[in-house]
């Protein structure tokens, strides 16, 4: 009966333990029996069944009952001791739990019951050595058979699991407190780029350089002639427009043209397709201007954009200014969420890395360059789909410096479909891993302080290392949610997502942007996470296979809302 199931179940708890130590053992104590000298049935029984299977039946005196921690109230490790101190004169062995609920009374109480028994003069030894025994004979070794196979094989998997586990959990941990750390630097940096831009005072200037506003455009005819349109009424005081049609099949040139080419302000200029980078250096070396604005097809400028860019070039080590991206669409949920993150991860994390010139993009929507800066790093080149972060990074490389204005204010047109956005952020995560690779030689050189120490390493792990992993944490929190385990990671998780907000709502405030859209905040980081692991997960396929990435045609919907 009850009896022999629990002897079967000691067998195999033995040959489980077996598995494990590679060894087996010839000591037994019955299940519940807590006395060294069995006289009811149910006690002798088991003894008598292990002695068939050539088990020394081992027994004890002293048993404090620490099984009952949780089912009597207010017991605890003073119990504990007590009821050894108690029964210290009943016999030589004492019995301890050590599984079977929460045993923290006895773990609190096992140092007092052996230092207590320390200073009594008493000494600590194992049964072996009580029997006369040495460890082989009490714990022989496990031949190898067909079944021990087996059990191996089941300790290998559920040691895999646990490892695994641990393994998933410790990187939980390391990345949501990288990340968390993270954010806070972002924080710290991004006020102290604030209150120094407060402090920083631009001369007006008699003289005005000459700008050329450089468009390219590929299949953009819902949006070119409007965007030429919202360029012409730059304040800036002299400046020329030059639009570069890269080859495109749609109507964009003619629609272009039937509109502009009477405008002696605007340059009309047609070439074979090539590329953006392409059509961005034949416009730039088509101009005299010793100044460019770079900007998309698709955007719309407030008009003092131009002007605020052109205050930075009064120092002659600044090669390039990154302006102030907007989602200029918010027309549904992938359109505001895109927004938040224009707003809380890509301005914000640019003014805190231009306090240390450290940044890595210059947008290609609305970016200002000195020719010469462009020049000194070898002008946009097409063997990345990132040629805007390229180009940024060859330009620290030359030692110019890179300043961030946030008030140049660009209305972009964002992907309003997920079928446009995950291709929009595929391109945009292969070309800065491919930007990335290009300039790994740079990583942790010595030559290169904040790109070699700072943006590379930032960019390898926060951009692919962990976005990798982060979704899992999800996941981890829906496990400890079932599992009765949530606090142990609650804490960290809770803790980065209150950074995570505090520098959203401080983003916000610095933006003018309304409060209210910071409750689309939390789905889209949770959601977000796992549309972009599916974008790293075909970018590093891609990478692998060595296949190269065409940057192609996002449709566009012309929504994109006035600047003014």
């Amino acid at each position: 009966g009850s009896i022999s199931k629990q002897l079967i179940a000691r067998y195999q708890l033995d040959a489980e333990r077996s598995t494990i130590t590679g060894r087996s053992t010839i000591m037994f104590r019955a299940p519940f029996n807590a006395d060294s000298h069995p006289e009811k049935m149910e006690e002798l029984v088991p003894v008598a069944l292990a002695r068939t299977k050539n088990y020394l039946t081992i027994g004890e005196n002293i048993d404090p009952e620490d099984w009952q921690a949780g089912e009597i109230p207010n017991f605890n490790a003073d119990t504990v001791f007590n009821r050894v101190v108690r029964m210290k004169d009943l016999g030589n062995i004492i019995l301890l739990h050590d599984a079977g609920g929460d045993r923290s009374a006895t773990v609190e109480a096992l140092p007092r019951i052996i230092e207590y028994f320390h200073k009594a003069g008493y000494r600590f030894t194992t049964v072996a050595d009580l029997m006369g025994k040495t460890r082989d004979e009490v714990m022989p070794p496990v031949p190898n058979y067909k079944g021990n196979y087996i059990l191996q094989f089941n300790y290998f998997l559920a040691e895999t699991g646990y490892y695994i586990s641990r393994i998933f959990y410790s990187l939980f941990v390391l990345f949501l407190v990288l990340g968390t750390i993270r954010l806070l630097f972002t924080l710290i940096f991004s006020l102290l780029q604030r209150k120094k831009e407060k402090r920083t005072v631009f001369i007006q200037k008699n003289e005005y350089p000459l700008v050329s506003i450089i468009v390219p455009a590929y299949n953009e005819e819902v949006n070119a002639v409007s965007s030429l349109q919202n360029l012409l009424r730059c304040e800036y005081p002299n400046f020329n427009i030059i639009f570069v049609n890269d080859g495109s099949k749609d109507s964009t040139l003619v629609n272009v043209t039937e509109t502009y080419q009477s405008n002696t302000t605007i340059t009309i200029l047609d070439k074979s397709n090539g590329g953006k980078a392409s059509a961005l250096n034949y416009g730039i070396n088509y101009t005299d201007a010793e100044y460019v604005v770079c900007i998309d097809a698709d955007t719309k400028l407030k008009p003092d954009a131009v002007g605020k860019l052109m205050q930075h070039f009064n120092n002659a080590e600044v090669g390039a200014v990154a302006g102030n991206v907007k989602v200029g669409n918010e027309s549904n949920w992938i359109t505001r969420w895109q927004s938040i993150e224009y707003t809380t991860s890509q301005n914000i994390d640019r003014k805190a890395f231009g306090y240390v010139n450290g940044i890595a993009v210059v947008p290609g929507a609305i970016g200002a360059f000195s020719k010469k800066a462009i020049k000194d790093a070898g002008g946009f080149t097409s063997d990345t789909l990132a040629e805007d972060a390229d180009l940024t990074i060859r330009i620290l490389r030359c030692d110019y410096i890179i300043k961030n204005e946030n008030s140049a204010i660009a209305m972009t047109e964002a992907p309003e479909s997920l079928q446009q956005f995950m291709k929009q952020r595929f391109r945009w995560t292969f070309g800065v891993m491919q930007t990335f690779w290009k300039n790994r030689d740079a990583l942790f050189n010595v030559n290169y302080k904040i790109l070699g120490f700072v943006v590379l390493p930032d960019i390898l792990l926060f951009k692919y290392i962990i976005p990798l992993f982060s979704p899992f944490a999800d996941l981890l929190m829906i496990i400890g949610l079932l599992t009765g385990s949530a606090s142990e990671i609650g804490v960290y998780y809770a803790l980065f997502m209150a950074v995570d907000i505090l520098v959203a709502t401080i983003a916000f405030i610095f933006e003018k942007e309304p409060l209210w859209k910071l409750l689309w905040l939390i789905p889209q980081r949770v959601i977000y996470r796992w549309l972009l692991l599916v974008v790293l997960f075909r970018t590093m396929r891609k990478a692998i296979k060595g296949e190269l990435q065409h940057w192609g045609v996002l449709k566009r919907t012309g929504n994109v809302v006035d600047s003014i």
